[in-house]
This record gives C-alpha cells, structure tokens and sequence, in this order.
C-alpha cells in the first residue's frame, strides 16, 4: 500500500499561487509519496472543465488506488472538484483521507457567507484529519464545528535553490514581495527607511523611499531580494490589519513569510497576524502593531540584535529548504 498527495493548480501560473503545493509535492515526495495532480486554466473554461474532470477524470484517476493514506491539497478549483476528489478517495479506496488545508474559504473569500461556511466545516468532517497551519486557525475550526483530528503545520515550507542572503550591513531597510495590487497599505506607507517592491501591478507613483525592481517567478525571486527585513503586512490602513486580506492575516501562514525566511531574511510582521507569535517566539524578526511606528522600531534594532535574527533565520530558514515542517507534521497526522 502506498501514500499519494492529490493537488489541484494552474500549472500555467507563474505567480506564488502553485508554489506551495509544488514544494508539498516535492517534499512529500522525499518520503515516497506518489503524486496525482490535476490542473485548471482560465476562469470560464475552468469552471467548464470541472465538470468532466469531476465525472470522469477523478473518479478514473482514484479508483481501486493501492492507498493507505492520501492528503489532498485543499482546494481545488471550487466545491464540485473538492468533493470529488474528497468523496472519490473515500468511496474508491480503503485510505485513510487527510486534507492539507491552504486556505480556508470560509475565513477569506466567503467570510460572509453562512450557506459556505456550514457546506465547508461539513466537508473537513468528512475527511480523516486537517493539517492546518496555526493554532489560531485550529482554534477557530473548533469553535465553528470541525472535530476530526488536526494537526498544526506551524509554517509553510519553501523549495528554495537559492543561496542565503547574508546582510553583514544593518540600514534597517525592507522588502515586500507580492501582487502590489491588493497591497493598499502601500500607498498610505510614508517610511524613512528604503523600502523595496516586487511583484506584479506596481503603482504608476511610488512613495519617495520606494524603489520597484520587477516581478520573479517564485523560483527567481529569492535572487532579487533585499533590504534587512522581508515586511508581512495586509490590508488597506497602517494602524491594524483591515479588509478581507487584512483579517484573514490573523489566521493563516503568508506563503511570502516563508519566502522572506528561507532566503535568510528575518521579518517584520503585523502583531495581529497568526504567525506572530511564531516570529517572536523563534527570534526570527519583530511584531508591529501599526506601521505608523515602524521607522522607530526599525531603528531601535542594534546591528548584533540584527545578527541573532540572521542566525535564528539561518537555522529555521534551512528546515524549510529541507521540507521539515510538512515532513512533521503529516507524520504526526498518520501516526
């Protein structure tokens, strides 16, 4: 019998979107998990294509699979090819059915959605057990109904073939890497400390100590990097993280943190995100609680406090290359 991982992606997409999963797959794989991936493209010929693959090509792909354990990448491309995958890896095989939980709709996009939110704390039911990534998101999966086992991932790792960057000079300066777009927070953002942006969907302005330097693939990107510290922040105001991305961030784990880690940059986190007290705990970089005092704090760090986040970052940093934390955690869930 063997151990599979079941993903859904744009493979076409360049952007952080699949990366996750990707790196899933591959460090999933270290431990012979064997892959099944499935794939989507374009929003209208996707939703058209969820129904053959729902009806033909799952249910052909799982059935009589030689399973003792299959973890399904959640989600998909929308509630019909979840439950598919879901109900054809239960009904098709004798394995146990885990879900490796990336996002949670009912948290972000359908946080307002009563009808949602029960169709999905109904569906993680289902499953044998969640790897979720905190415990706040753990906690509130409790409070809203899930009882099936759960394990926490505490942070997404990172295939990353990039060298580590080691900054021996302390500036204080930062970086953001992600779609620039749905950062609002950015155009509020008036820093002393430089400041610099990647990722698609640049403002036609940037503030003074602002500097753009392009858009990477997530492979690309760790080369590009720079500044002292990788910001994790969402939202549209700069005294709290508000709006839907901005709410969200105080219960997921943002893929960028494990980008900024990984390259051997410590971070600046919003006090009110999950990971923060995964952030402070570790000694991996500083919380904020509004970036209106983020020039003060930024110059309150001395250069050897700099270079014990740099060394706490180096040791965290080389689990994730390593696929540590993924590799724990579905062995906790199975055993």
């Amino acid at each position: 019998m063997k151990n599979y991982v079941i993903g859904m992606y744009d493979k076409s997409q360049n952007e952080a979107g699949p990366k996750a999963k990707r790196d899933i797959e591959k460090f999933l794989g270290e431990l012979d998990f064997q892959a099944i991936d499935f794939y989507f493209q374009g929003a209208r010929k996707a939703e058209l294509l969820s129904y053959k693959q729902s009806w033909w090509d799952i249910p052909r792909r799982l059935k009589h699979l030689p399973a003792a354990n299959i973890f399904f990448q959640y989600p998909a491309f929308n509630q019909r090819t979840n439950q598919a995958i879901l109900m054809n890896a239960k009904k098709n095989t004798a394995a146990k059915v885990y879900l490796i939980i990336h996002d949670v709709e009912s948290l972000r996009a359908f946080s307002h959605d009563p009808a949602f939110i029960a169709w999905e704390i109904a569906f993680f039911n289902q499953s044998d057990g969640l790897i979720v990534h905190n415990a706040k998101m753990r906690d509130w999966l409790q409070k809203n109904g899930v009882h099936v086992p759960m394990v926490e991932l505490q942070i997404f790792d990172y295939d990353n073939p990039q060298p580590m960057i080691e900054t021996a000079d302390y500036q204080g300066s930062l970086c953001y890497a992600g779609n620039l777009a749905k950062a609002d927070f950015l155009q509020e953002l008036h820093l002393q400390h430089q400041l610099h942006l990647f990722g698609p969907n640049p403002a036609a302005e940037l503030k003074q100590q602002a500097a753009y330097h392009g858009s990477f693939t997530p492979e690309e990107l760790p080369a590009h990097l720079q500044g002292n510290f990788g910001l994790v922040w969402d939202g549209s105001r700069l005294d709290q993280t508000a709006g839907k991305f901005g709410a969200y961030l105080k219960y997921n784990d943002p893929h960028k943190t494990s980008l900024y880690l990984s390259s051997g940059l410590p971070v600046v986190i919003a006090q009110e995100a999950a990971l923060a007290d995964f952030i402070t705990s570790q000694g991996l970089g500083i919380a904020v609680a509004s970036l209106q005092d983020l020039d003060a704090k930024l110059a309150a760090v001395s250069k050897e406090e700099y270079q014990q986040m740099q060394y706490q970052v180096q040791q965290v940093g080389n689990k994730m290359r390593r696929g540590a934390y993924i590799k724990t955690a579905v062995k906790k869930m199975i055993n």
